[in-house]
């Protein structure tokens, strides 16, 4: 990395969108600006979980205006990630095209437990260092985060379904505030904590602390009215559930330290908030500076950096599911280099990433069963909690893995690019040189694409010598032409002759 560079992240949260810039220094990055809108995206999801047109309007204006702020950015220094709203819409399919064209840059929408390890990345970041245990809490707008984590490592992640925009909509809807109603609402916040409890209970924990814009509103209250002398308690909380609840409705809170545009979640976020302290036992709550954005630009630093979470988390599954790590090697080097040779479009960089983490894992269900392996490797890749992955990669890599060898009748309805089948035809011809698993040399390889056709040339002797690769070639050929991709081995015809 440059001894000096610029970098952005955008959160795309369910109640907020959040745009971070940072000045990477040495070892340090630097806040250099920051922008913050309430978006209100989880409260666009219709009944039937579509993201409404009014919220996607409202999500668009927003990224367009992020958009003038990282104009001039090359595209490798900004990383925009999609949460829980994005994740649970119906037509997210539809409408990420629609946002990204808006911002200018591409959008991941990540799993749940990876926006938690990025939050807690962020939070730690941003404290003193300690080797004690800590829970950070993150009440967003359509999901809580829940970490255990020690230094800047987290350990133990979770992500439940609810938020402080759901939570206020479904039991304040009228957006009157009663003793029933909130009590409907922190009960149900309990009942989801519940399922996680055991792992989370403070035995496990010296420090709690809260980030992002739930913990940080409810502390500012507290502070402001000296319920609390800083970060958040149970006596500050009992006291303002008895102010909200005394207001009656929400137009009619009216607290010092309270933001506007924080009024129309505080029930729903408070009613969470008095559930985490209930259920784990919290008597006091710290506040971080640090949040998901920060977490962001630090996990981007990492890669940078070469240190990877996603190159982690493929070597424990390689570890976790017994994978023949030479095999896995020889056929990640091979399929690189065709890929390489083939020429894959602008995008070099992702292709050999992918193709490198395809590699590796497509064995992984070998460990399931030998019958239909590549099935199960695919959906272990497609379903587990991969740290550092988007649901982006994991399916592109899914399906590398799923089409790694057999049919390809399966993709035959599937949209695919051209650098989707230089990618899929790379991997499996790796896969097939090196089915013998052994350290045989082979022959010099040289591959070419011209136009839509992928030719590999092969020594003619070499392939006459292996007449079993020779046949399978022939076979790969053919399943190719079936989908109306020609891939071409001249030298077979001198075999065949």
């Amino acid at each position: 990395m440059q001894e000096l560079s610029t970098i952005a992240a955008v959160d795309l949260g369910s109640n907020s969108f959040r745009l971070q810039v940072g000045r990477v220094v040495d070892e340090q990055v630097y806040a250099v600006d920051s922008l913050r809108e309430p978006v209100r995206l989880a409260a666009g999801l219709s009944p039937d979980g579509d993201l409404d047109e009014a919220a996607q309007e409202r999500a668009v204006g927003v990224l367009r205006r992020f958009a003038q702020r990282l104009r001039g950015f090359p595209p490798n220094t900004v990383r925009a990630v999609g949460t829980n709203t994005l994740r649970a819409a119906r037509n997210a399919a539809e409408v990420l095209p629609r946002l990204e064209s808006a911002l200018g840059f591409p959008i991941e929408i990540v799993a749940g437990r990876e926006e938690a390890r990025l939050v807690y990345v962020g939070v730690a970041h941003g404290l003193a260092p300690s080797a004690d245990k800590r829970l950070v809490v993150d009440i967003g707008g359509g999901s809580t985060e829940f970490i255990i984590g020690s230094g800047i490592t987290p350990e133990l992640t979770e992500s439940l379904y609810m938020g402080c925009v759901s939570w206020s909509l479904k039991f304040f809807p009228d957006q009157r505030v009663s003793k029933s109603s909130m009590k409907r609402a922190e009960v149900a916040a309990r009942i989801e904590i519940e399922a996680i409890r055991k792992k989370f209970s403070s035995k496990y924990w010296s420090e709690a602390i809260g980030s992002s814009g739930t913990a940080r509103a409810i502390s500012d209250v507290l502070e402001s009215n000296g319920w609390c002398d800083s970060g958040i308690n149970r006596e500050g909380l009992e006291k303002l559930r008895s102010a909200v609840i005394g207001a009656g409705h929400i137009a009619k809170i009216d607290l010092p330290g309270l933001r506007g545009d924080r009024l129309p979640v505080l029930p729903g976020g408070l009613a969470i908030m008095k559930a985490v302290f209930d259920e784990l036992d919290v008597s006091h709550m710290n506040i971080a500076s640090g949040a998901m954005r920060q977490g962001i630009l630090w996990d981007m630093i990492g890669r940078r950096r070469h240190k990877d979470m996603r190159e982690t988390t493929v070597r424990q599954f390689m570890k976790r599911y017994h994978v023949d790590t030479v095999q896995a090697r020889r056929v990640e080097r091979l399929a690189k280099k065709l890929y390489e040779q083939f020429g894959s479009g602008d995008d070099l960089d992702y292709g050999i990433l992918l193709l490198s983490w395809a590699a590796r894992l497509h064995e992984i269900g070998l460990s399931v069963s030998h019958s239909g392996f590549h099935k199960h490797s695919a959906y272990i890749v497609s379903n587990a909690d991969m740290p550092g992955f988007s649901r982006m990669e994991q399916q592109h890599a899914a399906k590398l893995v799923r089409s790694h060898r057999g049919s390809l009748d399966k993709l035959r309805n599937l949209a695919a690019d051209e650098t989707d089948w230089t990618l899929l035809i790379s991997l499996r011809l790796a896969v097939l040189m090196y089915r013998s698993r052994s350290e045989k040399r082979l022959p010099r390889i040289v591959a070419k694409k011209s136009d839509s056709t992928f030719t590999l040339v092969i020594d003619g002797g070499w392939l006459n010598a292996n007449p079993l690769t020779a046949a399978e070639l022939q076979d790969e050929i053919a399943a190719w032409r079936r989908l109306g991709v020609e891939l071409s081995v001249p030298e077979l015809i001198e075999v065949e002759e």
